[in-house]
C-alpha cells in the first residue's frame, strides 16, 4: 500500500456523510470536470473515528453477496462499503477532477492483517492517492484503511477509470500473462434488479448500475453489475482468511441480466460469461 503523502490535510468527521446530497452534487458537477491525469486532485485525508458496522445493513450486505448472515467477522469487503461515503465526499468535492457519473471501478487491492469482528469499534480513514493515465482514460487511486486500538487491521487501495479520448498514448501496459484456465465451479443467474439490490445495501448508486435507460447514457447496453459485488459474491463462495491479501482486476462489465460462471483454483478465482469473456480476476494470499 501506498503510504499517506506528507502533505495531506486531515479533517475528522463526527458522522458519515450522507451519500444522496453528495451523490447529487456529484452529478451536477460532472458535466464541468475535463478529467487530465496531470491534474490536481483532494490533499485531504479524512477521518471517522468510533465507527461501529450497523447490523442491519451488514445484514443486508451478506445476503446480496452471499455471505454467512451470522458470521462474527465483517466480510472481507465490507469495510470498502463502510468507506464509501468518505470516498464520494471527496469524488464529489470541487477539487475532484473526475466526473462522478460513470466512473468504472476497475481493481481492488486489499489487506486484511486481522480478523475484523463485526461488533468492534474502528477508526476509518480515506484519501484519494493520485491520478494516472489509461489508455481508455484517466484513473483515480483511492486509499481506505480501517483501524482498532490504534492498529491497522485492514487497507485497500480502488482505482477508478474515468473514460475519455486521450491525446498522449500512455504508458504501456505490461503484457498480461495467459494461465490455464480455471475450472468452473458454479453457475450463478444474475437479476436485472441486482445492481439496485446492491446499491440499496452498500450505498452504491452508480446510475451505470440501476437501469438500462440510465446506463445507456454513458455507453453500456444495460445496467451493469457492481465491481464490488462481482469480487464479494467470490469471495464468499472462496472463503478469506483473517489474515489475507486479496488482488482483483475487473476486465469486462457484467450485464443484467445475465449468467456468469464462477471458477477457481487453489487461491485463484476469476467469474467468466459467454463465449469464454472474462470480467473479474482475483487471488487470494494467506499472510
Amino acid at each position: 500500500m501506498t503510504a499517506t503523502p506528507p502533505e495531506q490535510a486531515e479533517a475528522v468527521l463526527s458522522r458519515t456523510p450522507s451519500l444522496p446530497p453528495l451523490l447529487a452534487r456529484g452529478a451536477v458537477l460532472s458535466p464541468f470536470r475535463r478529467p487530465d491525469p496531470a491534474a490536481a486532485h483532494p490533499r485531504t485525508r479524512l477521518v471517522l473515528p468510533g465507527l461501529r458496522p450497523d447490523p442491519a445493513r451488514l445484514a443486508a450486505y451478506a445476503r446480496v453477496c452471499g455471505f454467512p448472515a451470522t458470521a462474527d467477522t465483517l466480510p472481507v469487503t465490507y469495510p470498502h462499503v463502510l468507506g464509501f461515503p468518505l470516498a464520494m465526499r471527496l469524488m464529489s468535492a470541487r477539487d475532484f477532477p473526475l466526473p462522478l457519473l460513470g466512473l468504472v471501478h476497475t481493481s481492488i487491492g486489499i489487506t486484511r492483517h486481522r480478523a475484523t469482528p463485526s461488533t468492534a469499534c474502528y477508526d476509518l480513514t480515506v484519501h484519494v492517492d493520485g491520478l494516472a493515465p489509461h489508455r481508455r482514460g484517466t484513473e483515480a487511486a483511492v486509499v481506505t484503511e480501517l483501524r482498532a486500538d490504534g492498529g491497522l487491521v485492514w487497507e485497500s487501495r480502488s482505482t477508478y477509470l474515468a473514460r475519455h479520448r486521450t491525446a498522449a498514448a500512455p504508458p504501456e501496459e505490461p503484457a498480461r500473462t495467459e494461465e490455464p484456465e480455471l475450472p468452473a465451479v458454479e453457475e450463478w443467474r444474475l437479476p436485472g434488479d441486482l445492481g439496485r439490490r446492491y446499491g440499496a445495501a452498500s450505498g452504491d448508486r452508480n446510475p451505470i448500475h440501476l437501469h438500462p435507460l440510465t446506463a445507456r447514457l454513458f455507453g453500456f447496453p444495460r445496467a451493469i453489475a457492481h465491481g464490488m459485488w462481482t469480487v464479494a459474491r467470490c469471495l464468499a463462495a472462496h472463503g478469506t482468511p483473517d489474515a489475507a491479501e486479496v488482488r482483483a482486476g475487473f476486465r469486462a462489465p457484467v450485464l443484467l441480466p445475465g449468467t456468469v460462471t464462477y471458477a477457481a483454483r487453489g487461491g485463484r478465482f476469476a467469474l467468466r460469461g459467454g463465449r469464454g469473456r472474462v470480467h473479474l480476476t482475483g487471488e487470494v494470499r494467506p499472510l
